[in-house]
């Protein structure tokens, strides 16, 4: 029986290194798969080339580091609907489709969950900064697009910096959605926590946290080691889960973000189901875990 053939679907260029990367490829290829990078918008190479791949040559694609797809959300769009056509993707393209554009917050907060507060903001559209923090009640807040990764364009505003704030929200709405939230003063102390979920038997299960400091566009990202899941975050994630628009039998990995508000309660901040960093080499448990769901859905 030939070896099953997986791709580790990544970018031409990173913008930065993923930690993921090394660790899933030597554990995929110790447990009898064979595993290569694919990048979904690397230049075409002629088929004599040892560079050419292309979905269809893979049992499966597992999406992980495509970490530029926002700078053209409609090519990277189109390349995920090919790519399904050609090979099992994981995570599947109409997760990719609902959870590209942060209006799924929208679906969460409908269902009771506990999101950061969220103004959005069309493209074409003129708001007022100043108008959305009185309405709203805020004194600081962050400016993002709602297509974005890895803090790109995100900045933090005083309601004393309007007019620079003014000035970046137009030019962010230009071209693209874009999205306010109150900065949440309580994240400086007490930081971000990202929950880690990996498909397993019985639908899969919650593996780890880890704890991350606030950062903005240009600043490095400063995470813990692995650290233990509470009970209360637990429950939010399957009720997170319930809120979503398909089965979590569809998923291959979730990622939950979540931050505290005034009151030290949490908030989700974000539901990363494209291509989060999952900090396997914080949690071989989960790194293992992964190869074992991938290895289940092949076969």
């Amino acid at each position: 029986m030939s070896r099953k053939r997986i791709a580790i679907i990544t970018c031409d260029q990173l913008p930065e290194p993923d930690p993921d990367e090394a660790p899933l490829l030597d554990a995929l290829r110790a447990a009898g798969m064979e595993a290569h990078m694919l990048a979904w918008d690397a230049p075409p190479a002629p088929p004599s080339s040892p560079k050419h791949h292309d979905p269809a040559d893979f049992d499966a694609c597992i999406i992980r580091s495509s970490w530029n797809y926002y700078h053209d959300p409609e090519a990277f769009l189109a390349w995920i609907d090919t790519c399904a056509a050609q090979s099992t993707l994981l995570n599947p393209a109409p997760v990719v489709k609902w959870n590209i554009h942060k209006r799924y917050l929208r679906d969460l907060q409908r269902a009771d969950l506990p999101i950061v507060p969220t103004e959005f903001v069309e493209k074409g559209r003129r708001a007022s900064f100043t108008d959305i923090m009185r309405t709203r009640g805020w004194t600081d807040a962050v400016i993002k697009p709602c297509i974005s990764a890895a803090s790109f364009n995100t900045r933090r505003f005083s309601i004393d910096q309007a007019n620079a704030a003014q000035r970046f929200l137009d030019e962010r709405t230009q071209s693209a959605d874009a999205m306010l939230q109150p900065y949440m003063r309580s994240v400086d102390a007490a930081g971000e926590r990202s929950i880690m979920w990996i498909a397993s038997e019985g639908n899969g299960g919650v593996t780890h946290a880890i704890r991350k400091n606030p950062r903005f566009a240009g600043q490095d990202e400063s995470v813990s080691g692995s650290l233990p899941v509470t009970d209360a975050e637990r429950a939010l994630f399957n009720r997170t889960f319930a809120a979503l628009p398909f089965n979590r039998s569809e998923l291959l990995y979730a990622r939950l973000d979540l931050m505290p508000d005034d009151t030290g309660a949490q908030r989700i901040s974000e539901l990363e189901l494209i291509e989060p960093s999952l900090f396997l080499l914080q949690e071989p448990r989960a790194l293992a875990a992964l190869v074992d769901a991938i290895a289940a859905r092949i076969n």
